[in-house]
């Protein structure tokens, strides 16, 4: 079929490509999932196209914010699972998506910029896995979120079993997998999978705004607290708690946004961020 266009003019590469829109609006980069009909699977071409779309804004230094959401009735329902058929009678090939799907989210989790997931309708399995690997998370009143794949006997293969015990503890992340239940906004904001909710006709622009409020920090600054709540995940607390003291004292005494924030306080005055 014939690839849909990114939106606007402001494409990062030919990977922008049939199911995935790219849209920048100053800080701020939207990513949507458009394949509505299908309520936005994640098969193999579309976790490549996303990769893509992510290694290319990496290098943007003009974007500090990337929302990413769903086209249409749903965030994502996960995957093909129709291909599953024939993708797990070729071990190779499964592996390969298995790994294409790590590295995608790998990438976003490791990034310097800040990630959001912006949840419209069902979020399922792949598109829990997504929403799990960014920095913060807000869902519409008439989202539904979940784990679901042992409804069809699969098991989450994109780091959702560790990422999500992480998140919510083992006793919420067993319960969702183990039921495959799906939670509404509420209940999800009370287990940690959401940090806020708005109104469906609100969501679009309550997370935009959202977006905008954080692009207007430093980029240094922006960077460095999201990779001080990931470095610290990876060890016990008091490595965690040394970790910040060495890193807190570099960024204070070495990165010029730091002083020149304080200076804006100073003299009253909007702070002049490096870009």
């Amino acid at each position: 079929g014939s690839d849909y266009p990114a939106l606007g003019t402001d494409s990062l590469s030919d990977a922008v490509k049939r199911g995935v829109l790219l849209h920048c609006d100053g800080a701020v980069a939207t990513i949507t999932l458009n394949r509505p009909e299908k309520l936005n699977p994640l098969d193999g071409a579309t976790i490549i196209q996303l990769r893509d779309v992510v290694a290319d804004l990496e290098g943007r230094s003009d974007i500090l914010v990337v929302r990413l959401t769903g086209a249409g009735k749903a965030f994502s329902a996960g995957g093909d699972l129709g291909g599953y058929i024939s993708l797990y009678q070729s071990p190779d090939d499964f592996r390969g998506f298995l790994e294409n799907f790590h590295d995608l989210l790998g990438r976003m989790e490791n990034s310097g910029k800040i990630y959001m997931a912006v949840i419209n309708g069902a979020c399922v399995a792949g598109g829990l896995e997504l929403l799990l690997a960014c920095d913060v998370v807000v869902a519409g009143a008439g989202a539904r979120i979940g784990d679901g794949h042992l409804n069809f006997g699969q098991l989450p293969g994109a780091g959702g079993s560790q990422r999500l015990a992480r998140a919510i503890g083992a006793m919420g992340a067993k319960f969702l997998m183990l039921s495959g239940a799906l939670v509404d906004a509420e209940e999800a904001l009370r287990l940690g999978l959401a940090n806020r909710i708005f109104p469906d006709d609100e969501l679009e622009a309550g997370s935009m705004a959202l977006c905008q409020t954080m692009a207007k920090h430093s980029p240094a600054g922006l960077k460095a607290a999201k990779h001080l709540v990931n470095e610290g995940l990876r060890g016990d607390l008091q490595t965690g708690l040394r970790m910040e003291l060495e890193y807190v004292h570099n960024y204070a005494t070495t990165e010029p946004d730091a002083m020149e924030g304080l200076l804006a306080f100073r003299d009253k005055r909007q702070p002049d961020y490096r870009k």
